[in-house]
Parts: C-alpha cells; sequence; structure tokens
C-alpha cells in the first residue's frame, strides 16, 4: 500500500511538471481545499514517514493539515545554492501579510540527515533568522528523504562527504496536501509563488 500511494502520488507530481516543463508551473490540485475536506489520493498526507524537526521531536505530515505550506529540500553545509533558497524562502514569507501567516508554514527538509541532527538544524535557523515558529525545518530517514524527493520532482546526488547537486525548486502545498505550484531557479520573481500562496490562504 506504501508503494501504491507513493507511485500514485509521484506519477501525478510527474505528469503535472512534464506538461512543457515551464520554469513556474502550477498544477491541477492548485484549488483551495478546507481543514475538513477528505485527503485525496495525490495528499502528501497519505505518505507514511515520520521526520525529525529542529527541536528533536517527531512529526508526520499529516499533522500540518489545514496550513498552506511551502516546502524547499536543502542542506545546512550548502555553500552556493541554499543559501539563495533560504533567501528566497525568507522574502516570500516576509510578503506574506502577518493576518495570513497563522495559515501559512514554511518548511526546510533536509537532503542530508545523516549531518544535519536537530541541533544543527535548530543552530541554522537561529543564524538565520528563521527561528519563528512560522518556520519548520525536518529530517528523515535517508529512504524517506529519498521517497519525498520523488513526489516533489526533486533530484540531488551526493558528490563529496559534504556537498549534493539538487534541484531549487519551492513547492507550495494547498491545506489538502496536494501539490499546487512550483517555482524552479535561484533568484526568480517570486510574485506568482506568493499570490498563490495569498489565493491558498484566503
Amino acid at each position: 500500500m506504501r508503494i501504491y500511494k507513493i507511485l500514485t502520488i509521484s506519477l501525478f507530481i510527474f505528469f503535472a511538471a512534464c506538461k512543457d516543463k515551464p520554469k513556474e508551473k502550477e498544477t491541477a490540485a492548485a484549488h483551495k481545499v478546507t481543514p475538513s475536506d477528505k485527503i485525496s489520493d495525490m495528499s502528501i498526507y497519505n505518505l507514511p514517514s515520520v521526520w525529525t524537526d529542529q527541536d528533536g521531536k517527531e512529526i508526520e505530515l499529516k499533522k500540518l493539515k489545514g496550513k498552506v505550506l511551502v516546502m524547499v529540500m536543502f542542506y545546512t553545509s550548502c555553500k552556493i545554492a541554499c543559501p539563495r533558497l533560504v533567501a528566497d524562502m525568507r522574502n516570500i514569507e516576509k510578503q506574506v501579510p502577518q493576518e495570513d501567516k497563522e495559515k501559512v508554514k514554511f518548511i526546510m527538509i533536509s537532503i542530508d540527515p545523516e549531518t544535519d541532527t536537530p541541533e544543527r538544524l535548530k543552530t541554522y535557523a537561529q543564524e538565520n533568522q528563521m527561528d519563528s515558529d512560522k518556520w519548520l525545518f525536518l529530517r528523515g530517514s535517508q529512504e524517506d528523504t529519498r521517497e519525498f524527493a520523488a513526489v516533489l520532482a526533486v533530484s540531488y546526488k551526493q558528490i563529496s562527504p559534504m556537498d549534493f547537486s539538487h534541484s531549487n525548486i519551492i513547492s507550495v502545498f494547498n491545506q489538502g496536501g496536494e501539490l499546487a505550484y512550483q517555482q524552479e531557479g535561484l533568484g526568480v520573481n517570486n510574485k506568482n509563488a506568493i499570490d498563490k500562496i495569498l489565493e491558498l490562504a484566503n
């Protein structure tokens, strides 16, 4: 059942993402979903993975149901792409009005769980002024991280003991955990991503 759900979600996102391969893409699941709605087959909340946050607490993704999620995969020792991804995420967060921030969660998922311990993630969050309750830093097992990256259509590969090559994608999910929008690239115009976040939050 687990493999079936992962394949279903991955195939959905693959076909949504491959349509004309735009740098910015809006998926078929972009509609707003209320917290009481039933979870669809395309929701990441079907995934059974368990993650650990920057405070060392275990969390399942389904606990985030009801929030608009803005998510990126990164690693703390990255010196080139990830700082720019972090800057993009912080820029998006700053442009979400205060009254809407309670409806949105900004999530950073490590692709290097061996190095990125909860302590390291917490320090990184503090150093980058991302330590408010709006931000969630997660690490999981190597298997769960790979599976989730496949769901997001994020590719990554370890090229040295401390370095990875990886996709630079910011993903927006609706309240039901369905992928609603993806932004690809570094330092791109965030307007469409912010518009989608605000559309889902209101």
